[in-house]
């Protein structure tokens, strides 16, 4: 049995065995990553000790009890280890989210932030932190006004791109530059009216990113969200498929994908409102994944979905463990090493000839 996909004419199969292999591979590769990222650190905590914390933590064995409390359990239980799991989480959501946002607008250089997200969780963050917006909120008010500003900002496009017509991917594309335009000018007015230079850093040092707020608390909540929203876009690889096709064929093959598009864009919007939330701005994963794992498995979402998502956690774990050390005794922030990585690849996509995307070239 294959999984097929077509492309300009031409069907390109996948055995169903090699892309189980994938699976299973990059799963293995996760776990890995996973128990390799916590013993990467600033603080000089040996291999043994790291996972005799860990010990201790999942199976309650008497023989790890001196490890049960103190500073090196500390590090590595509410430190590192909710740390990892939520660059899995977010690396997770940001790439799926990345895959979605290029078959909604049908733009091979979409990412999650290409709407105005990204944008609008600034503005959110920029409220809350010069002028205290949320403060009811608590200790993540930040966090929280993120949140909303990027899901706010989701629904105006939409609504946007309904006004004077049916929405489409063009409509999309230009609704979200314009409330793009219109949050970044809000939040520059903002900054110039506080005149505030501490909080002014604290706002550059959020939307560049970082995983050093993690909790278990954010990670109990972030990472069931992103594994469910993965597995409700793995369920709907048919239409995602057909969105590549354009709508006029989609509409004679029986499938209207207005209304699709619009619950996709709002699911997609919670996903990266949650990522921003737990981690400020991170671009560009939803742009650089996708592609790497498209040039290699195709075009179709059946395989580029779950493959997506599991890279996805990987490279942020990576990137992640790469910041942390990179330094010594500092800390770079992840979204600057990102769009190090990231730029140059959306440099090479723009000018490389052509693209293969569903059912064109680009």
């Amino acid at each position: 049995m294959k999984l097929t996909v077509r492309r300009k004419g031409k069907k390109k199969t996948v055995p169903i065995p090699a892309f189980i292999s994938a699976l299973v591979i990059l799963l293995s590769l996760l776990i890995i990553s996973v128990l390799a990222a916590i013993t990467f650190g600033n603080a000089e905590i040996s291999v043994k000790e790291v996972y005799s914390v860990i010990a201790w933590e999942i199976f309650r064995d008497e023989r790890f009890s001196s490890y049960a409390s103190g500073a090196v359990h500390d590090v590595v239980w509410l430190i590192r280890f909710p740390r990892v799991l939520l660059a899995v989480a977010v690396g997770m959501g940001l790439s799926v989210c990345g895959v979605i946002m290029q078959a909604v607008v049908k733009n091979p250089l979409a990412d999650p932030y290409v709407l105005g997200i990204s944008s609008g969780a600034s503005l959110g963050a920029t409220l809350a932190i010069l002028f205290g917006f949320g403060t009811f909120l608590g200790s993540n008010s930040v966090g929280i006004m993120a949140f909303l500003g990027a899901v706010a900002t989701s629904f105006a496009v939409l609504f946007l791109s309904k006004i004077g017509g049916t929405s489409n991917a063009g409509r999309l594309i230009l609704a979200g530059m314009a409330v793009s335009a219109v949050c970044s000018a809000f939040s520059n007015f903002a900054i110039y009216l506080a005149n505030d230079k501490n909080a002014t850093s604290e706002i550059m040092f959020w939307t560049m990113g970082s995983l050093a707020s993690a909790k278990w608390e954010n990670v109990r909540v972030i990472l069931p969200i992103m594994i469910l929203g993965t597995a409700i876009f793995w369920t709907q690889f048919r239409n995602l498929n057909l969105m590549l096709l354009g709508d006029e064929t989609s509409v004679t093959l029986g499938t209207d994908l207005h209304k699709v598009r619009g619950k996709y864009m709002i699911l997609s919007s919670l996903m990266v409102g949650f990522a921003v939330y737990a981690a400020g701005v991170i671009g560009f994963v939803g742009l650089v994944v996708p592609h790497a794992v498209r040039m290699i498995f195709g075009t179709d979402h059946k395989l580029l979905i779950p493959i997506s998502a599991l890279v996805g956690s990987i490279f942020l774990i990576w990137a992640d463990v790469l910041c942390r050390i990179i330094l010594k005794n500092s800390e770079l922030p992840i979204g600057v090493l990102i769009s190090l990585i990231g730029a140059p690849c959306f440099i090479y996509l723009m000018v490389r000839r052509s693209y293969g995307f569903g059912g064109e070239r680009t």
